[in-house]
């Protein structure tokens, strides 16, 4: 029987073949990467969004208490200072990456993206190098270096003169923040880095010999062509920094301990979740995983409202 086009597109005469099965066919291909999405990510998150509003003791939630774990993390007299701290530390925290991380990987780029640049390959290596550290180890020897005591740091400073800067970096309320904040940096500038380096380098050569011709200055050139076009890019390193620095710990944990000492200074929302929800307030040590599940929906909620502003304003954007 000789196939009409009609047939051709409904692909009724065998399920294996073109036509209507063409369109879905595209979903068998998906399955097993949303099948293992569902396992570890939607599953998860759904399980820990339903144990929010249950209560007990220990690892054992048979009580349904409603919203009352999150009147508890919002109001509570005990609960809300600690979680308000906690929340307000971890936006310091981004902040410092978004100033300090993104802004010196977009300037690394910039200038490794010149080709009159010689041993680029080089520098990029150098800058990358961090990346691959541990994070716990990483944290652990800027402990080290900032110790008031023997840290090289502080021995520095008295050598040249700057005796009076030689402080107790993580034993001040006021520093213990910042400091972590930066060392992260550091440790993390390689990525974006790599992300803006490689975007730039994706621009059309044809825009630059335009505005060589047009007379544009170097700032002029960055300026009006490189910035707006590599934007979207920006937003995926926004994204990715948000993202990351929501989910912080290990360099908290490494460097100021469980509580973000001292008086909990540099508490964020991951030391406060792993306090309240896994590891238990001490001396007991019992976790409340009705209210570590309610930290962490909260958590969730903000990357979401977050992750949708940042590309509200940059992915938007031609």
């Amino acid at each position: 029987m000789t196939q009409t086009p009609g047939m051709a597109r409904s692909g009724r005469r065998s399920p294996w073949g073109v036509g209507i099965y063409r369109r879905p066919s595209w979903f068998l291909y998906i399955l097993p990467a949303l099948a293992v999405y569902v396992a570890f990510m939607a599953f998860p998150l759904l399980s820990s969004l339903k144990l929010s509003f249950y209560s007990g003791s220990g690892f054992t939630l048979d009580t349904f208490v409603g919203f009352d774990n999150y009147v508890r993390l919002f109001a509570d007299a005990d609960v809300a200072p600690r979680f308000w701290g906690a929340f307000g530390n971890t936006w310091v925290f981004f902040f410092v990456h978004m100033l300090v991380q993104n802004t010196l990987g977009l300037m690394f780029a910039l200038i490794l993206s010149d080709k009159r640049l010689r041993g680029a390959g080089f520098f990029r290596t150098v800058i990358f190098i961090p990346t691959t550290l541990a994070i716990v180890v990483t944290g652990f020897l800027w402990k080290l270096m900032l110790d008031p005591n023997f840290g090289p740091i502080n021995l520095l400073l008295d050598r040249v003169g700057l005796g009076a800067l030689a402080l107790p970096w993580l034993g001040l309320e006021e520093t213990t923040l910042p400091i972590i904040s930066l060392v992260s940096s550091w440790q993390w500038v390689g990525i974006p880095t790599m992300i803006f380096t490689a975007a730039l380098q994706s621009i059309p050569e044809d825009y630059f010999e335009a505005a060589q011709i047009d007379g544009a200055s170097g700032w002029q050139v960055t300026r009006l062509i490189k910035l707006p076009i590599i934007v979207p890019m920006m937003g995926v390193v926004g994204v990715l920094t948000f993202t990351g620095n929501f989910n912080a710990f290990d360099v908290v944990y490494s460097m100021a301990g469980a509580n973000g000492a001292p008086n909990y200074a540099a508490d964020i929302l991951g030391t406060y979740f792993y306090r309240t929800g896994i590891a238990g307030k001490h001396p007991v040590g019992i976790p409340d995983m009705g209210l570590g599940a309610a930290i962490a929906t909260v958590t969730f909620v903000t990357l979401l409202a977050g992750v949708m502003v940042i590309r509200r304003l940059t992915m938007g954007r031609k």
